[in-house]
């Protein structure tokens, strides 16, 4: 499989958006407006905040999902080992670390201007008959969230035994669609639909885009939230720390993705799946 980095700025950027999103439920982008060494700068914000033992005193509250999981905090749904992860949940009303530079903002404010035009592009694409069995358009279930988030992960060096673990064991996401600007390094994998898993791009300056579960069930299916995973490394890459900082676009707690279930309905559900809420 061939992957084609779509140019965000291209006036033809839309229809093959959609139609990579469509295709594999996955789609790579460039020349977004977010440079590569701003993100770089950002990472190593969190690097720092990650390998300092300050992190404890940020410790997630379960009731409001915000602050710093601890490593092994989370096992993806239906899997039974926690994944090799620890990592940061910042909402728009969440307070970074002291000392955090204020380059983590900028980073999530551009991040989420991108994300909602994203979304536009894909209402833009569906069908007229999909588009009118939406309970909300999908540019209004987003309309003063809350609810985006952006998680600063960091995958530690590959403990002697994994036992089985991997970094991120395969999952779909919550959301309606993620916006992943490159990792620090490679391990990302998208399942096809033959069962194959893929490795998915990962190249400074770059970003991903795939699509949750919300959106799947917000359009009945039309876009499809797609399996993938963050395999091991071996070797001396086995023995590197790996960065991620994807950004979450969620719905208003209170939008209905389907006549009986509603975004908060649906994300407690997949908190509780993951043991990150009783």
């Amino acid at each position: 499989m061939e992957w084609h980095a779509i140019d965000y700025c291209a006036p033809e950027a839309p229809s093959q958006f959609v139609a990579s999103i469509r295709e594999i439920g996955f789609a790579v982008l460039r020349e977004i407006p977010v440079t590569a060494s701003f993100i770089a700068a950002v990472y190593r914000d969190w690097e720092a905040f990650f390998l300092s033992s300050e992190k404890y005193a940020y410790q997630f509250d379960p009731a409001i999902q915000s602050g710093y999981f601890p490593f092994q905090s989370e096992t993806a749904k239906g899997n039974d080992r926690p994944d090799l992860k620890e990592f940061f949940h910042l909402y728009e009303w969440t307070e970074l670390p002291s000392g955090m530079s204020d380059r983590t903002w900028q980073l999530f404010h551009r991040l989420r201007a991108v994300a909602e035009t994203l979304l536009e592009w894909l209402e833009q694409g569906l069908p007229p008959q999909v588009r009118r069995q939406l309970l909300t358009p999908l540019s209004d279930t987003i309309r003063a969230s809350t609810q985006t988030l952006l998680r600063p992960i960091h995958y530690p060096p590959l403990p002697r035994a994994a036992n089985g673990a991997l970094r991120a064991a395969a999952h779909e996401d919550i959301n309606l669609i993620t916006l992943l600007p490159a990792a620090t390094a490679t391990g990302l994998e998208v399942q096809a639909e033959s069962g194959e898993w893929i490795g998915v791009p990962n190249r400074a300056g770059e970003a991903i885009v795939n699509v949750g579960d919300m959106l799947q069930l917000a359009t009945g299916g039309f876009y499809r939230s797609t399996s993938h995973r963050v395999v091991n490394p071996t070797g001396e890459a086995s023995q590197r720390s790996r960065f991620s900082m994807p950004l979450f676009l969620h719905p208003r707690p209170e939008i209905h993705l389907t006549p009986d279930i509603t975004a908060d309905d649906y994300l407690k559900a997949r908190l509780k799946a993951l043991g990150l809420q009783d």
